[in-house]
């Protein structure tokens, strides 16, 4: 269940990521209401995510899932740059996050 939480925070985090920028410096109140709320519950999901998952594990992957997200969605809807090095560097970001999930130990207790 941690998984499942930790993936719907990362996607929360790619939502305030894309709304901030239609929020045009927080100065359009609709997508910035989306920015805090999406924000909010991308952080709760996380910390519900972290109670049984480890520090570093739960913290990459969700800012790898934000990243990821946000970087093609960057692509699509802004038609920001889909040269090559920059989308190898984004599939390193995936290896990496599966790496993280695929080598994850036992899950920390404090």
């Amino acid at each position: 269940m941690a998984w499942v939480l930790l993936v719907l925070a990362g996607l929360f985090e790619i939502g305030w990521a894309v709304s901030m920028k239609y929020a045009d410096g927080l100065t359009r109140p609709g997508p910035t209401a989306i920015t805090i709320l999406a924000s909010i519950v991308s952080f709760l999901l996380l910390a519900l995510a972290m109670k049984t998952l480890p520090l570093g594990t739960a913290y990459a992957v969700w800012t790898g899932i934000g990243v990821v997200g946000s970087a093609i969605l960057g692509i699509v809807l802004f038609h920001e740059s889909r040269n090559l090095p920059r989308l190898a560097c984004i599939a390193m970001i995936v290896i990496g996050i599966v790496g993280l999930k695929l080598t994850m130990s036992t899950a920390a207790t404090p």
